[in-house]
């Protein structure tokens, strides 16, 4: 006899991206995997064979993203609650903040389906705008009474979490992110110089890199700022990501007169090798829940100075592995910038770096795995 169990999230592509393990090790324990998610509306880039390839039966829910949407979020709640009552699921995972209130919903009644939900980074943080915490707070702590298993992926969200009253017998649990594979990222068949030149940067400066998309929350104009007060050094700066603000920051970048010191790379598919360009990693996000961007720099080796926010603070030892720095605090950051960069100057920067590449262990896919495969075992043989 076949049996079920239901992914979730907002927007497809999200399992592709980032639960492809999660479906192997579900798979293995002898499960039918399904996916729901809004496939008309795409936000990473994937081959669409892959469902079929992996196994995976396609659901489509008109799913919005906007809380706001009434209407839709009616629909989507009554496709899930059709879907439900199409198939006996004996576990519910569901991910992204709409795709988790609705499935967690739909499955309230339901004292045989068990439902899990990742909180990839609650919206209400320390920190956050009020409004955040008036709309979002409220919604995640009533719906804990019907989640079996809540899993968070930083520090913060885990202590928080630990306040919610869960389901009857169910748990609150912390993982190491989504994992990830630090294998490749010290290649030493990259050539950094012509990677450099493919981005017009000089040969022997000092090169910060930050990869992230082009929006508010990922605060990219905090290190152009800071970017002035080092125009004296031998520093650039290499921003990879899209987005829409891309013109306003290459505004800033214009009036900053920084045009030679702050690049825009786009887009960019090949982060590891760009990585082994650089010299440091710069990562000034405004919100994060366990960043992967930061975990493939720590890979790298890299030293880093990140914003001092939830998530961060998970992965960098201040001091040790980088610098914890105030979010909007440009000064700080051309002070640590340089700080790191005269290090070098006497060859003692790599010490950040190798505290880095041992801290990023512990996140990798084959430990979050095991972590993940005991909720599984955990849930479904209703020992949580």
């Amino acid at each position: 006899m076949k049996k079920f169990v239901l992914l979730v999230s907002t927007v497809s592509g999200f399992v592709p991206q980032f639960e492809m393990n999660n479906v192997k090790i579900l798979q293995e324990m002898g499960y039918e995997v399904h996916y729901a998610a809004n496939f008309h509306m795409p936000v990473y880039t994937i081959d669409e064979h892959i469902f079929e390839e992996n196994h995976i039966v396609k659901h489509q829910i008109d799913f919005v993203r906007s809380p706001f949407r009434v209407d839709k979020n009616i629909k989507a709640y009554k496709q899930l609650t059709q879907l439900l009552k199409q198939y006996s699921f004996e576990l519910i995972h569901c991910h992204t903040p709409m795709g988790g209130v609705l499935a967690r919903l739909a499955a309230r009644k339901s004292k045989e389906t068990k439902v899990v939900y990742t909180a990839h980074g609650f919206h209400f943080f320390r920190g956050a705008p009020c409004l955040n915490w008036l709309l979002f707070y409220p919604v995640e702590r009533l719906l804990a009474r019907y989640t079996d298993c809540l899993i968070t992926i930083n520090e913060e969200d885990y202590r928080r979490a630990k306040q919610f009253k869960i389901r009857k017998d169910g748990l609150v649990r912390k993982i190491n992110g989504v994992g990830i594979a630090i294998e490749g990222y010290k290649d030493n068949s990259i050539n950094p110089i012509k990677l450099r030149k493919q981005f017009k940067i000089k040969e022997d400066s000092y090169l910060l890199i930050s990869v992230g998309e082009l929006t508010k929350r990922k605060n990219h104009a905090v290190v152009i700022q800071a970017m002035k007060n080092l125009r004296d050094k031998n520093i650039q700066y290499l921003i990879c990501g899209s987005g829409e603000k891309e013109e306003e920051i290459r505004t800033l970048i214009k009036k900053l007169h920084l045009e030679e010191k702050v690049l825009l790379a786009g887009y960019c598919v090949n982060i590891k090798e760009i990585l082994a360009c650089a010299d440091c990693f710069v990562f000034p996000s405004l919100q994060e829940g366990l960043p992967v961007a930061l975990m493939e720099a720590m890979a790298a080796g890299l030293p880093v100075i990140c914003s001092d926010i939830r998530g961060n603070r998970d992965l960098i030892k201040n001091g040790k592995g980088g610098f914890l720095v105030g979010k909007k605090d440009a000064e700080a950051f051309s002070n640590y910038i340089n700080k790191i960069y005269e290090k070098n100057q006497k060859k003692k920067s790599s010490e950040y770096g190798k505290v880095n590449q041992d801290m990023i262990k512990k996140y990798q896919i084959s430990y979050v795995d095991k972590q993940m495969r005991i909720i599984y075992e955990n849930i479904l043989s209703k020992q949580v």
